[in-house]
C-alpha cells in the first residue's frame, strides 16, 4: 500500500505530467505548416491531441522506469524473480479498456474529420457510409471578409484536376484549362480529381490533404481556403522515375483577383505548356550512346490556355 506522502507525491507527479503533456500539444500546432484552408483546423486539433496523449505515455513510463531503476534496483548477486502482476483484473481491464477507447474516440474523429472534406468517389470500393452534407464557406465582403457565420454560401466553383505521367492540369468553369491552380480565398471550392494513367496523389501540405487520385474514377471533395498566397502541389504517390518533377503552383486570392485572371486566360489560345519531366526525357534520349534502363515516357505536355 502506498503511504500518504507516496500518494501526495503520485499525486503532484501525475498533475505535472498533464501540465507538460499539454504543454507540447499546443507546440505541436508550430509544427506543421500555416493552416491555408477551414478543414487544416480539425486536422490539426487532433494532431495537437494526438501529441498530447502520446506525451503523457511516455512521460508517465519513462517516469516509473527511471523511479524503478532508482530504487528498486534487484542487489548485486540476486538473480530471483519478481513478484507476478498477473491475476490482478483491475490491471487487465485497465490497460484493455482505456486502449480500446482511446483508439476507438481516434478512430471516430478521423472519420469526422474526412467527411467533412466531403470526399466521394471512393466508396464503392471501400465501403457503404453515409455522407455529409457538401463543405459551406462564410458569406464575404467585397474584401473576402467573413461577414457573418450564419449566412453560408455553399460551393462556388467546381474545377477539374488531371494528373498524369508526369503533370497536373486544371480544368475551370467556362472551360479555362490551365497548369496553375488558382482559388477564391474564403470560397468553397469543389475540385474533381482525374487520373490518365496510374495511381497520384493530391497533397498540398498547408490544405492538410492527401488524397489518392485513382484511375478510371473521378474522385471529389470541397475545400475552403482561408489564407492567402502562393503553395505548392506535389504528387504524394510513387508514380514513376520523374515523380519529383510534378508540381504545380497553388495561389489563393481574393475572388476579384480570381475572376480577372480567370477572364484573362479565356482570351488566350490553348498552348503545349511547359513540361519538365517530357523535356528532361527527351533531352536524356538524345545523349544515350546505347539502350539504356527501360522507362516509361512521359505523356505529352497538357495543351492549356495559361501554364507556368
Amino acid at each position: 500500500m502506498l503511504t500518504v506522502l507516496e500518494s501526495v507525491l503520485v499525486a503532484i507527479f501525475i498533475a505535472v505530467d498533464i501540465v507538460a503533456s499539454k504543454w507540447l500539444g499546443q507546440q505541436a500546432y508550430s509544427w506543421m505548416p500555416g493552416q491555408g484552408t477551414a478543414e487544416a483546423k480539425h486536422v490539426d486539433d487532433l494532431f495537437s491531441f494526438l501529441v498530447a496523449v502520446g506525451a503523457f505515455i511516455f512521460l508517465g513510463i519513462a517516469a516509473v522506469i527511471g523511479y524503478s531503476i532508482l530504487f528498486y534496483r534487484a542487489p548485486k548477486g540476486d538473480f530471483s524473480h519478481g513478484h507476478p502482476a498477473r491475476g490482478d483484473w483491475k490491471i487487465e481491464a485497465l490497460w484493455t479498456v482505456v486502449p480500446i477507447g482511446l483508439v476507438l474516440w481516434i478512430a471516430i474523429q478521423s472519420n469526422t474529420i474526412y467527411q467533412q472534406l466531403n470526399i466521394q468517389g471512393l466508396t464503392p470500393i471501400v465501403m457503404h457510409m453515409p455522407m455529409e452534407e457538401p463543405a459551406y464557406a462564410e458569406s464575404v465582403d467585397n474584401n473576402g471578409k467573413p461577414t457573418s457565420k450564419n449566412n453560408s454560401q455553399p460551393v462556388t466553383q467546381e474545377i477539374e484536376v488531371m494528373s498524369k505521367q508526369w503533370s497536373w492540369s486544371f480544368r475551370y468553369p467556362g472551360g479555362v484549362t490551365s497548369t496553375e491552380l488558382h482559388l477564391p480565398v474564403n470560397r468553397s471550392v469543389l475540385l474533381k480529381l482525374e487520373s490518365a494513367d496510374v495511381i497520384h496523389g493530391f497533397y498540398v501540405p498547408e490544405f492538410r490533404v492527401k488524397q489518392d487520385i485513382i484511375p478510371n474514377r473521378a474522385i471529389t471533395f470541397a475545400l475552403t481556403p482561408t489564407r492567402q498566397g502562393k503553395y505548392r502541389l506535389r504528387d504524394s504517390s510513387f508514380s514513376g522515375p520523374y515523380l519529383p518533377l510534378m508540381e504545380a503552383d497553388v495561389y489563393v486570392e481574393p475572388l476579384d483577383a480570381y475572376n480577372r485572371w480567370l477572364a484573362q486566360a479565356a482570351t488566350q489560345k490553348p498552348i503545349p505548356a511547359p513540361n519538365p519531366a517530357f523535356l528532361e526525357h527527351t533531352q536524356q534520349a538524345q545523349k544515350a550512346l546505347g539502350d539504356g534502363w527501360p522507362v516509361v515516357v512521359p505523356a505529352q505536355p497538357p495543351v492549356v490556355h495559361h501554364s507556368s
